[in-house]
């Protein structure tokens, strides 16, 4: 095979990427150039082909630095084993491209992730060579998001917190049996301790010094994982359990789900217990439930008697149909925390509820346009000018949310 060109690596990396989630810029650190000094900026907003909070789409350059791998993780398309097309970008290049696809106003930062290339800190260490070269040499500002390495040195990922906007660290799959089955070269314990290490550094440069001046700031924008979902036959519950614990222990900006996709050449041993993207699908909005609705994992996975979420409907409405016996609620005098588990009625949309009835007395046509999908919530709340009558007990109520029947080709 001949030497490749560069828009023919970059086809290769950027489509090996499409595996790597966790790329939301929320929470980093403002930066701007309209001083004439550098270029790009980051709003903090959101960033990777992502919607950001105000409905802007947002992107970012996502790519891998090379998609050879010395691992031969049993999920991954990378592994060693794999017979895939590799390529493998310098870091001059990957600074090139990031400068130019910004010039060109394609993007407003960069993802970056990596296969392991000969060691963890070899590749590491190219990884902050990278960020380095735009932060410094190219006065960069915009948003930069590293995919770190947990085996390689400390004093690499301390650096890489000074240049990058956030840092991520896989924890790869749910339980720690299941990486020692699939990705027996990784171990569990060292993706701990390099994400506890991301998060003592964190809250150590918020600290002022003695003379009241305040550290380089680490990784602003927080930390973030990854889990691949669907490889190892772990039930929702269990997936949820562990991220749950992830959040109280690195205090996570996110968990991103991955899921699994079987690879032809190599994953007859794997289980795909569930069709893959709705699954994915279902566990974010479990996990939003569970951080911004006072869920919790029992109450979300006890909806199913087999702990895994209903992929028909979302996991919300799953659990009001299971819990009947507590609607309806009345809009007009609920507490915020009834409110937040109307199916329908989300979290913003309870907000305007409880500013709107100091004033006066709510009724059906006021929820709709504070934006209620009242689709899903008429059968669980009264209004001054609504009841849901024996809505509320009618044996179809679930078959009426659910959606309908497709026919199947057989070819």
């Amino acid at each position: 095979m001949g030497k490749l060109n560069l828009d023919q690596k970059l086809a290769i990396l950027s489509d090996a990427a499409k595996y790597d989630a966790s790329c939301a810029s929320s929470g980093g650190q403002r930066r701007g150039s309209r001083d004439g000094k550098g270029i790009g900026s980051t709003t903090g907003s959101g960033i990777c082909h992502a919607y950001a909070p105000d409905g802007r789409c947002i992107s970012l350059l996502k790519i891998l630095m090379t998609n050879f791998c010395i691992y031969d993780c049993a999920y991954c398309v990378n592994r060693v084993s794999s017979n895939v097309r590799r390529a493998r970008f310098s870091p001059e290049e990957v600074v090139q491209l990031t400068l130019e696809f910004y010039r060109r106003n394609y993007i407003e930062g960069l993802f970056l992730s990596s296969g392991i290339i000969r060691s963890p800190d070899d590749t590491m260490a190219d990884m902050v060579r990278i960020a380095r070269m735009l932060r410094v040499e190219h006065n960069f500002r915009g948003y930069i998001h590293l995919k770190t390495i947990p085996d390689a040195d400390p004093a690499l990922i301390e650096e890489a917190g000074l240049y990058a906007d956030r840092l991520s660290i896989n924890v790869e799959l749910p339980t720690d049996a299941a990486v020692k089955n699939y990705a027996p070269e990784k171990s569990p314990d060292q993706i701990r301790r390099a994400m506890a290490d991301v998060r003592v550094r964190r809250e150590s440069r918020k600290e002022r010094s003695f003379t009241g001046k305040r550290p380089p700031k680490f990784a602003p924008a927080g930390q973030s994982t990854q889990m691949i979902v669907g490889a190892d036959g772990a039930k929702d519950a269990t997936i949820l359990q562990s991220s749950t614990r992830l959040y109280s222990s690195y205090r996570l900006k996110r968990v991103y789900y991955s899921a699994f996709s079987p690879i032809p050449d190599a994953s007859a041993a794997l289980p795909l217990i569930k069709p893959p993207l709705m699954r994915e699908h279902r566990l974010y909005q479990a996990d939003w439930l569970l951080r911004f609705y006072g869920f919790d994992v029992d109450e979300i996975t006890g909806a199913t008697e087999d702990g895994n979420l209903d992929l028909n409907i979302d996991p919300k409405l799953a659990w009001a149909l299971a819990n009947r016996h507590l609607f309806p609620v009345d809009v007009n005098r609920a507490d915020r925390e009834t409110l937040l588990r109307v199916p329908g009625i989300g979290a913003k949309t309870v907000g305007r509820i409880l500013t709107t009835r100091r004033h006066r007395t709510l009724r059906y046509e006021d929820l709709r346009r504070m934006g209620a999908n009242l689709k899903q919530a008429r059968p669980f709340i009264t209004l001054l000018d609504w009841r849901p009558g024996a809505a509320l007990d009618a044996a179809d109520l679930r078959a009426r949310f659910a959606p309908p029947p497709e026919q199947l080709q057989l070819i």
